[in-house]
Order: structure tokens, then sequence, then C-alpha cells
């Protein structure tokens, strides 16, 4: 993949992983209390700014309660 392509995957996620927070309700700041993360992480995480870890992703998953790959389906 080129760096264009790893920008757009990474954007992506992010719109998913918002779309996904706010469907179920949460803030950012209540998604990182269940998560165990840093708020502001998440939030640059949604924005595409930071390609997250795949423990971030596992994370996340749990706290939305959701598959792993329901976070990577966009």
């Amino acid at each position: 993949m080129d760096q264009r392509q790893d920008e757009r995957i990474i954007k992506d996620f992010g719109e998913n992983l918002k779309k996904i927070r706010m469907d179920k309700g949460l803030s950012i700041r209540a998604l990182a209390d269940l998560a165990e993360l840093n708020f502001g992480n998440i939030g640059d995480i949604e924005l595409g700014k930071v390609n997250p870890t795949l423990t971030t992703i596992v994370a996340l998953a749990a706290a939305l309660e959701v598959h792993r790959g329901d976070l990577m389906d966009f």
C-alpha cells in the first residue's frame, strides 16, 4: 500500500469508530473511561490523525461491545 491508501484507511477507521460510538450514545470521554484509554487519543483516532494499535482496537471493541471486525467494516 502507498501512503495515501494508508491515510484513507486510518481516516475511514476513525469515521467508523465515531459512528459506532455515537450510535451507542457515548461521548468520547465515556468511551475512553470504558476502554481505559486517553480520551484525546480517541479523538485523534476519530479524526484520522492516529493509526490505532491492535491493543487499542481490542479495547475499543470491548468497550463498545462490538466485534473487532465491526470497527474495520467501512
